[in-house]
């Protein structure tokens, strides 16, 4: 059997081993409590916000100037010399009614005016008999006042007779529709056998010449739009195409059934722009709210407020900060309130995320932009 003072030496081994042990377990967890945790973290950068956003509209080109040609008299459609497309000249014939009508009415004019000029003829002769017979004192000075006062009216009628035939050989020009100025055929609106009264826009003509594109904008932008405003033209069918135009003239009221404002811009003479052609503007508008677009991820709440994690570039902490939201895209949450150009934001992991706590922003973390939201998108 071992000997008291063998135990005796064995048990203070065992107490020195353990009371070694447990003071290295005290060191570690010493360590373990003083050792600080660092997080890496996902950020995006809130970047230089913009003064102004970009306004977009498509529209299509025009002339400038178009003619709705019409009969000034009634008729019916007898030719119609013109097709849709067509170049016309000033002078050439567009389209005619009939003028039997008023070829009578020329006729009777004609006439009306012989027997009016007769009739002078017959006056003039009594007057001057009139004007003898006075001088001899054959007869009284009333009777050649008489003569006198019925070759005047007879002078006076056949002056109406003529303004009469006249008006008649305008009528019978009327019934032939001509172009007044060079342009182009775009539409027509009656045909042969139609009856039109007149004024009734038969052909209509785009002028040659200065051409324009014609846009519809709606009244939240409206007031961005002022005449001489530069814009920049681009047009579908030519990318490479870019023109610079001026708004030269703005609606004073909204359509009734689209509510929208139309705004004519001039554009420079080139031969690339054709009439019809599909065409998009892009214009500058100040914009006195600005909104910062940032992931969903990004956002936060606490006690029932809209926050963000914010990175301290400095102390490398992160830090709460109260933001306001403006509206939810399909992509991520556009702020109107509570950051700035230069902010840090932590982009994930917000629900790991303590006041203070320490984070890593590492060539391995990814950083993104998040400019300002700013475009108007095309309507």
């Amino acid at each position: 059997m071992p000997s008291p003072s063998h135990n005796c030496i064995r048990l203070s081994a065992v107490s020195i081993l353990s009371a070694a042990v447990l003071a290295l377990a005290g060191c570690s967890e010493e360590k373990a409590e003083t050792k600080e945790i660092v997080r890496p973290v996902k950020v995006v950068e809130i970047a230089a916000i913009d003064t102004s956003r970009t306004l977009s509209y498509s529209g299509t080109v025009r002339a400038r100037t178009e003619m709705n040609l019409g009969f000034r008299v009634n008729g019916k459609i007898t030719e119609r010399l013109v097709d849709i497309g067509q170049r016309v000249k000033s002078g050439d014939l567009l389209a005619r009614i009939d003028p039997s009508d008023y070829e009578l009415a020329l006729a009777s004019a004609k006439a009306n005016l012989d027997a009016t000029e007769r009739q002078v003829e017959t006056t003039e002769l009594a007057r001057v008999r009139a004007e003898q017979l006075f001088a001899k004192n054959v007869s009284p000075k009333s009777q050649l006042e008489q003569a006198t006062l019925s070759y005047n009216q007879a002078v006076a009628t056949r002056d109406s007779a003529r303004s009469t035939l006249d008006q008649a050989k305008n009528q019978v020009s009327y019934t032939d529709l001509k172009s007044e100025q060079n342009g182009i055929v775009t539409a027509v609106s009656a045909d042969i056998g139609q009856v039109v009264g007149s004024g009734t826009p038969v052909v209509s003509v785009a002028v040659d010449g200065e051409k324009e594109v014609l846009v519809a904008i709606p009244e939240t932008d409206i007031a961005q739009f002022k005449p001489g405003k530069v814009v920049t033209v681009g047009f579908w069918s030519d990318a490479a195409l870019m023109l610079q135009g001026k708004v030269r003239e703005v609606a004073g009221s909204a359509e009734p059934q689209s509510r929208t404002f139309a705004v004519r811009i001039s554009l420079p003479n080139d031969p690339n722009v054709l009439l019809g052609m599909t065409s998009g503007i892009v214009a500058a508008a100040a914009d006195a709210q600005q909104l910062v677009s940032i992931p969903l991820s990004a956002l936060a709440k606490k006690d029932d407020q809209a926050i963000v994690w914010t990175v301290d570039r400095t102390a490398e902490t992160v830090h709460s900060r109260p933001v306001k939201v403006a509206d939810f895209t399909s992509d991520g949450v556009r702020i109107s309130e509570g950051l700035k150009p230069g902010d840090v934001v932590v982009a994930a992991g917000t629900q790991f995320m303590t006041e203070g706590l320490k984070v890593k922003l590492g060539s391995e973390t990814v950083q993104q932009s998040a400019a300002t939201e700013n475009t108007q998108l095309v309507r």
